[in-house]
């Protein structure tokens, strides 16, 4: 019973909810002086959703992890309200977003009934994955004038089919290493020094470099490319508890990154772009030149909310969101959203570590993999601590896309951890 009224959940949520509609009221009083009632509509809206949520993962999954949610609602809150001070027509639909989010998480918490059912489909779920790349490819649209095309639907209504592959991706491997594991484990095969299985079995390690590749070539798309590669090693090293894997696909990615770098322009101005910015300041480097400087300005408390300039920075609601809230929350803002991050890697590396479910182990490992990687990279690129990426910031960011699968990530999340076995 005690369980079932999720008591820490729902005063965690109070907490959460309080920091984001008081964060609305204060960037409302910055613009008119008072805090009109009208800004606070969605906002309030939001804040609603999330306790609906919560009752019904009380009835779906009455023992599941209660610190979660709560974290990601906070995250999600603060990330609507930084979009929402750059632009009030995004923020209202990154809440139309997020609810949608909450749906798909609530189904992810009952569909289907079994949750290791999924690995008799991990054939399929590859098979769809790889369709969705190649017709992303061939009959993809370039919304944003980039120049790639990394989207798919008609009449204003786009989605990003990278993103739904993320979790899909998690699931595929991580019902492969369950059945392979132990195959995976045993040597046989002697190169030297180093002792590998048949090759059939290291087949998935193949294919992921080459989708890797194939994604930073076709679509310049370096983010994806890392955080595929990235959620793989981590799984597999988490399957077979060996070094060889993630260190030899490591050696791999760096050897075909190295003749793309070679071999394809875009993929050399990217990288002698994140080199050098200022050699490009009045072009290419812009965006990356504007984001440092919000950073830099914003200091160690920021400007203050709604008193900074972030929008001077390109694209700043997507792949720069951590300019815009480094310059006005500051370093201690950033620093505490990313520590939220931290902690819901952290808690469901937990989880896996608890679950006695091989298949349940290995898809949350992979499902904080795709967070915490993801989140590295995009703070890297922001802050040119690696070459500049297009992937949004978990939770944070804004897209509905992403927040669809951040929120399907979330809702696999809590079902393995009220899991019994």
């Amino acid at each position: 019973m005690t369980e079932r009224l999720r008591l820490q959940e729902w005063l965690l949520l109070v907490l959460a909810n309080a920091i984001m509609l008081g964060g609305f009221a204060l960037l409302s009083e910055v613009r008119y002086h008072h805090v009109l009632l009208g800004q606070l509509t969605y906002p309030i809206v939001f804040a609603l959703s999330t306790f609906l949520f919560s009752v019904g993962l009380s009835v779906l999954q009455p023992a599941a992890d209660q610190f979660i949610w709560p974290v990601v609602s906070l995250l999600a809150g603060m990330g609507i309200l930084v979009v929402s001070r750059l632009d009030a027509g995004l923020g209202h639909r990154q809440v139309v977003w997020t609810i949608l989010g909450e749906a798909l998480a609530l189904l992810a918490l009952s569909v289907p009934r079994d949750l290791t059912v999924l690995r008799r489909y991990k054939y399929t779920i590859a098979f769809a994955g790889l369709f969705l790349i190649i017709l992303t490819i061939v009959a993809g649209t370039d919304i944003n004038g980039s120049g790639y095309k990394r989207w798919i639907g008609f009449h204003g209504i786009y989605f990003q089919p990278v993103e739904i592959l993320k979790p899909m991706i998690a699931v595929f491997f991580a019902a492969y290493l369950d059945e392979k594991r132990e195959l995976l484990s045993a040597a046989r095969l002697q190169i030297g020094p180093i002792r590998l299985p048949p090759f059939q079995y290291l087949a998935p390690l193949v294919a992921v470099w080459g989708l890797s590749l194939l994604l930073l070539v076709k679509q310049n798309d370096l983010g994806s490319a890392l955080l595929f590669l990235g959620i793989f090693l981590a799984m597999i090293y988490v399957g077979t508890a060996r070094a060889v894997y993630p260190i030899g696909g490591f050696v791999m990615f760096v050897v075909g990154a190295f003749l793309a770098f070679h071999l394809f322009p875009h993929v050399r101005d990217r990288t002698e772009i994140w080199l050098d910015p200022w050699v490009h300041a009045a072009g290419s480097g812009f965006q990356l030149i504007q984001g440092l400087i919000a950073l830099s300005t914003g200091g160690i408390g920021g400007q203050g909310l709604g008193q900074g300039q972030p929008y001077l920075v390109p694209v700043v609601t997507t792949d720069f969101i951590l300019a815009a809230i480094g310059e006005e929350l500051g370093l201690l803002g950033v620093v505490a959203l990313l520590a939220l991050l931290l902690f819901v890697v952290f808690r469901g590396l937990a989880i896996a570590i608890a679950s006695t479910n091989n298949f349940h182990k290995l898809l949350a490992a992979g499902l904080v993999a795709i967070v915490g990687i993801q989140t590295i990279v995009i703070v890297g690129g922001t802050t040119r601590l690696m070459p500049l990426t297009g992937v949004p910031l978990p939770y944070l960011s804004y897209g509905g896309s992403a927040a669809l699968a951040n929120y399907v990530i979330a809702g696999l999340l809590l079902r393995i951890s009220g899991a019994r076995a």
